[in-house]
């Protein structure tokens, strides 16, 4: 049985949020639909990554890879320059914001069905809007960049958006946990896996050499945080730990724009759609975002 809100609201209930909401978002990464939109405007589809970065770097405009590798954070440099660099030279921002819209419209169709249209949906996406509306941006550039775009109509799309934008300042807001800890892009990587977040191999989508990994975990080690075979000791779960509770902390504010009622009834309505979306299969089993481990 979920824990009525009683309007404390604790991090296990802004982690509930982020659990549910996390794949709305991210099935735009994995669609068919939003990988025929992208192809269409000339990117190449035989991965995900060359769509990936210009879809969720888009709303931050025209910018070059710096700024998305200072944004995204965990990726390694050179993986970002690679798609980055070409990106806009494909497609504009705008269009491809346009492709996404139409990527994700399409996809909620397919997976949701008719509860695309249902009751239910507009209202979850109401909630949703509240709080993603209620979210103070300021040091927050994804979160920011998304938030300046117009809400589209649909209430489905509004969902989405909705979902964008609170999984972006969560992010954002975990950037500043990890910087905090004084962990770098990819310590924060290396501890993560120390503690059974993902598999070694999972993070190595991020992007970073073996020689990377290696020094990153030196570094890890020097300071006690992590042990001779990359296992995290217990000054690096503890630290692991205080990164979550600030994580959860700095992503909760939006939530308590809501009644206790409300955010009873926007969990119950998510369950469903959440459902729907991890049983179309199209997200992997295993992430880097730790989500069910941490």
């Amino acid at each position: 049985m979920v824990e009525k809100y009683d309007g404390d609201l604790g991090p296990d209930r802004v982690r509930q949020f982020w659990h549910l909401l996390e794949p709305l978002h991210a099935v735009l990464y994995y669609a068919p639909q939003a990988f025929e939109e992208v192809a269409a405007l000339g990117y190449a589809t035989e991965q995900r990554w060359p769509s990936y970065f210009p879809y969720r770097a888009a709303p931050l405009g025209a910018v070059g890879a710096k700024q998305v590798t200072s944004a995204f954070y965990s990726f390694s440099p050179r993986m970002v320059a690679e798609h980055i660099d070409p990106a806009w030279k494909i497609a504009s921002p705008e269009a491809v914001l346009r492709a996404r819209t139409r990527g994700i419209d399409r996809a909620f169709r397919a997976i949701l069905g008719d509860r695309t249209d249902s009751p239910e949906l507009a209202e979850a996406a109401a909630l949703a809007r509240r709080a993603a509306e209620a979210a103070n941006t300021a040091g927050r550039p994804l979160a920011a960049a998304n938030s300046a775009l117009d809400w589209p109509q649909a209430p489905h799309l509004q969902l989405w958006h909705a979902a964008t934008i609170l999984r972006e300042h969560r992010g954002d807001g975990h950037i500043a946990a990890l910087l905090s800890a004084g962990l770098d892009p990819a310590e924060s990587l290396v501890s993560f896996a120390a503690i059974g977040a993902a598999s070694v191999e999972r993070f190595e989508s991020r992007g970073w050499s073996g020689e990377e990994w290696a020094a990153a975990r030196e570094r890890l080690t020097a300071r006690g945080l992590v042990d001779a075979d990359g296992r995290a000791t217990e000054a690096g779960r503890e630290l692991r730990r205080e990164v979550e509770e600030q994580t959860d902390r700095l992503a909760a504010a939006p939530w308590r724009s809501l009644t206790p009622a409300e955010v009873d009834r926007l969990v119950e309505l998510l369950g469903e759609f959440w459902v729907a979306v991890l049983s179309s299969g199209l997200l992997p089993s295993e992430t880097t975002l730790g989500i069910g481990k941490v």
